[in-house]
C-alpha cells in the first residue's frame, strides 16, 4: 500500500488500527485462482478476517462458516446460501436446525461426527419438501476435527440409502502454515488412496474440499513454497496427478487475506535500559499476532512512517535522535510476553513515529486476547482505490465487557 495513503489512514482514524487494502485483496485472490487453474475452485475461510467477507464473496466460489456468529455476518451481508459451506467442529442441534431453515439444501455442509450427521437425517425426514441435503463427512487427519476412514466411509453408505441426504463429498484440513509443497503432495496422495477405497466399496464421491493450509511467509528471509506459483503450481499438478477425478475446491484463508492487511501503532514511549533500546507502543500482542512468532524472535515486515506526518511541531525537539538503531518494540500490555519485535533495527524510530506492520489481513487481528487488561478495540477501515475509505469499526471501550456494577 503506498505510504501516502497509510499517512493518511493514521491522519483520519488514529492509532492503533487496521487497514485492509482490497485492492491487493483482489490482486491476490487473482494470482492463487491463476495459480491452481480453472478446475480448481477457491473456497474463502472467513475465519482468517470476517471484514473482507462481504467482498471475498464476490471473488471465491465459497465462504466456509464455522460458528454462529460468522453465519449471522453472511446473513446481515445478503451473501447467498449457494455460496456458503457450513462448517465447524462444534455443531449446537439448535444452530444447524436455524442455518437449515435458512439455508435449507442452497449450501453444503461439514459432518463433524455421526450425532452431527443424525441432526441433518432428522431434518430431511422433518422436512422431504426441502430437497436434498449435500453433505461433507469430514476425514480426519489424526485430531480432533472430523472423523477416521471407517466412520466416514459408514457415514457414506448411510447417506446412500437416505432420500433426503446425499454425500457430495468429503473434506480434509490437516492444519496450517505448511510451507513445503512435499505436504500437500502426501495429503492429496492420501486422499486419492481413501477415495479409491471409497470407490471399490461402491461409493461415488463427486467432490473434494481440501483445506490446503498454504503458508505465508511472514519474516524476513523467511520463505513459503507454496505460497509462491511455483508452489501452487505444484498443488495444480498433485490434483491432476489423482487417480480420482472428481472436483476439488480448495479451502483457503490465509494466503488469500494476509498481504492486504496493515497494523499501525504509535510510539508512546522509548527508552533505554542495561543497554537495550525499548520502543513502547499503543498496540500489542493482543492486537496483532503472526503464526510462528515467538516473543517477538522473527523479523515481520515492519516501517516507520515519518515522523512530520504523526508528531505535532512542538514534540519534535523532544527527541532528536533519528539515527538508526536496534530496537526491541513492546506493547502496552502488563506482560513479559508483549513483544512484537525482539530486534528490529529502524530508522527514524521516536516519540510519536508510527510503526507499520504490514502481511496482517489474515487472523492477526483475530487472534490477539482483545480484552485483556480492558484496552480498547481497535479501528478498522478497508481502502481501495473505487471506493475509497470504509470505516468499518471505530475504537471501542472493552471495560464495560469486563466489570460487574455494584449492585445497591
Amino acid at each position: 500500500m503506498r505510504e501516502e495513503l497509510l499517512q493518511e489512514a493514521f491522519r483520519k482514524y488514529g492509532t492503533p488500527l487496521y487497514v485492509f487494502d482490497l485492492d491487493i485483496l483482489k490482486e491476490q485472490t487473482e494470482r492463487i485462482r491463476a495459480g491452481f487453474g480453472p478446475e480448481i475452485n477457491l473456497c474463502y475461510a472467513m475465519k482468517a478476517n470476517p471484514f473482507l467477507t462481504g467482498y471475498m464473496a464476490q471473488w471465491s466460489d465459497r465462504i466456509e462458516v464455522c460458528s454462529m456468529g460468522e453465519f449471522r455476518i453472511c446473513r446481515k451481508l445478503q451473501v447467498p446460501p449457494e455460496k456458503l459451506f457450513i462448517s465447524g467442529v462444534m455443531k449446537k442441534r439448535d444452530d444447524i436446525r436455524e442455518i437449515l431453515a435458512y439455508c435449507g439444501n442452497r449450501c453444503a455442509y461439514t459432518v463433524e461426527s455421526p450425532l452431527h450427521f443424525q441432526y441433518f437425517v432428522e431434518w430431511s425426514e422433518e422436512h422431504p419438501e426441502d430437497g436434498i441435503l449435500r453433505l461433507y463427512p469430514r476425514l480426519t487427519s489424526g485430531n480432533q476435527f472430523g472423523m477416521d476412514e471407517d466412520t466416514v466411509l459408514e457415514i457414506l453408505k448411510k447417506a446412500k440409502e437416505l432420500p433426503g441426504i446425499e454425500a457430495e463429498g468429503i473434506h480434509y484440513f490437516s492444519g496450517t502454515q505448511k510451507k513445503n509443497l512435499k505436504r500437500h503432495q502426501k495429503e492429496l496422495t492420501y486422499l486419492d488412496e481413501f477415495l479409491k477405497k471409497a470407490a471399490e466399496e461402491q461409493i461415488d464421491v463427486k467432490c473434494l474440499e481440501y483445506g490446503s493450509g498454504t503458508a505465508v511467509p511472514y519474516f524476513r528471509d523467511k520463505t513459503a513454497e507454496t505460497f509462491e506459483e511455483a508452489g501452487l503450481k505444484g498443488l495444480q499438478d498433485a490434483v491432476k496427478a489423482m487417480q480420482w477425478k472428481g472436483h476439488v475446491t480448495v479451502e483457503l484463508g490465509r494466503a488469500l487475506a494476509a498481504m492486504c492487511g496493515y497494523y499501525l501503532t504509535k510510539v508512546e514511549d522509548t527508552k533505554t535500559s542495561d543497554g537495550i533500546h525499548y520502543c513502547i507502543v499503543d498496540g500489542g500482542c493482543h492486537q496483532i499476532n503472526y503464526d510462528g512468532q515467538i516473543k517477538g524472535m522473527y523479523e515481520p515486515y515492519v516501517k516507520v512512517l515519518p515522523k512530520e506526518v504523526s508528531v505535532k511541531v512542538a514534540e519534535v525537539s523532544e527527541n532528536k535522535n533519528t539515527e538508526e538503531k536496534t530496537w526491541k518494540v513492546c506493547g502496552s500490555l502488563c506482560t513479559l510476553n508483549d513483544v512484537l519485535c525482539n530486534e528490529i533495527t529502524l530508522k527514524g524510530l521516536e516519540k510519536g513515529a508510527i510503526l507499520v506492520f504490514e502481511r496482517t489481513g489474515a487472523y492477526s487481528a483475530m487472534e490477539g486476547m482483545a480484552l485483556f487488561l480492558s484496552h480498547e478495540l481497535p479501528g478498522v477501515v478497508l481502502y481501495s482505490e473505487e471506493e475509497g475509505w470504509i470505516q468499518a469499526r471505530v475504537q471501542q471501550e472493552t471495560y464495560e465487557l469486563n466489570m460487574v456494577e455494584q449492585l445497591s
